[in-house]
């Protein structure tokens, strides 16, 4: 369902899980969201509201029960736990995206994509890690690697899942900071979160509630 498109559309998502003895769980129930290019969105809501999920479809890593996303083809995800290859370095992670990219023939050469890897490592204040291996480092670095990640690609669209849940306040924020600052003005954002300070970033706050977006 990728398009070259900026922003995003999602019309009719519906999710349901089967529970014990085959009952029907359902965590999305016609959920709606149009995301305008460079517009910058949170998805608040109580735990197990289903944002998670929310964003999982969006990004598709999960598939919907029924409904449709239409997304950009080129597009960054921020997991919450990071999801750092723990046998790459802080280079060699934050290069995977366009590796891939460049194997499919769509990226300029290595040169020229390490060098973007290596300013955005620099911004990001990781120039002297980027040997290092992820377990060498603290949750803000290894979210500040993860951010790097998803930009290298200049993407349309980054999906956030929870960016700052594993952090303190003070690193949070300057996660919040950064993110803000590296996306850009012409990439749009969708972002979870179940933190104010994380939705204060947002140009719109929509709240998830019994499967749908409202606010």
């Amino acid at each position: 369902m990728s398009a070259d498109i900026p922003g995003l559309v999602a019309t009719g998502v519906r999710k349901v899980f089967k529970g014990p003895g085959g009952k029907e769980l359902v965590i999305l129930n016609g959920v709606d969201l149009t995301v305008r290019p460079g517009e910058k969105v949170a998805i608040v809501g109580r735990s197990g509201a289903g944002k998670s999920t929310l964003l999982h479809i969006l990004g598709g890593l999960l598939k919907p029960t029924a409904g449709k996303v239409v997304r950009p083809r080129n597009f960054g995800f921020v997991f919450q736990s990071y999801h750092l290859m723990p046998e790459l370095t802080i280079l060699e992670n934050v290069m995977l995206p366009v590796m891939a990219a460049r194997v499919r023939g769509n990226l300029p050469g290595r040169r020229e994509l390490k060098a973007r890897a290596l300013e955005l490592i620099e911004r990001v204040g990781l120039a002297a890690r980027l040997r290092h291996l992820p377990g060498e480092l603290s949750g803000g670095e290894r979210q500040r690697v993860a951010i790097a990640r998803s930009i290298i690609t200049s993407p349309s669209l980054v999906l956030a899942d929870e960016p700052t849940g594993n952090l303190d306040a003070l690193t949070g924020a300057g996660i919040l900071n950064l993110l803000a600052e590296l996306s850009g003005s012409d990439t749009s954002l969708v972002l979870v979160t179940h933190s104010p300070e994380a939705a204060a970033i947002a140009d719109r706050t929509l709240t998830l509630e019994n499967g749908r977006l409202v606010g």
